[in-house]
């Protein structure tokens, strides 16, 4: 069992959200249900709790009510291998009712806050000259949608 494990709040419509996450992503699965029981605060037999994992990690979505607000002071972070792979999500957590923030944080339509992040743009961010990090850390502050090519360019003064 993992030590640790990211609890997600929802409003009633965890399963929903549970498939939509473990449609995005390969190797998503759900691990578990607990339903509701008589004199709970829920509806008995209704999911209470949806256990999950991505890519091996646990987490768990609590049907709760609307007493709790998600905010971008926590979020997932989502490394990607490609452009491409930035897009999909992106457009995927855009739909139905997410929202952009900026430098590649993304609200879907839960308000669960998303970090899609290429992961050739730490060679640029943390790169070993300082200059052209700070353009390349600047170019970013300019994007909601993560642009590895332009930070790529910003890096190499292009």
């Amino acid at each position: 069992m993992q030590k640790i494990v990211t609890n997600i709040w929802f409003d009633g419509d965890a399963e929903e959200a549970v498939d939509f996450y473990c449609s995005l992503f390969a190797n998503a699965k759900v691990t578990g249900t607990i339903p509701y029981v008589e004199d709970a605060h829920g509806t008995p037999g209704a999911a209470m709790v949806v256990d999950f994992e991505l890519f091996g990690q646990s987490f768990t979505a609590i049907n709760g009510d609307d007493s709790a607000k998600h905010d971008h002071a926590m979020s997932l972070l989502v490394n990607c291998e490609s452009q491409e792979e930035v897009d999909r999500l992106w457009d995927a957590f855009l739909s139905g009712g997410g929202k952009e923030i900026e430098c590649g944080w993304v609200s879907d339509k839960w308000g669960v806050n998303w970090q899609i992040w290429p992961t050739e743009a730490y060679r640029y961010v943390g790169g070993p000259d300082k200059e052209a990090a700070v353009r390349a850390i600047q170019a970013m502050y300019k994007m909601k949608k993560i642009d590895v090519q332009t930070m790529r360019e910003a890096y190499e003064g292009a």
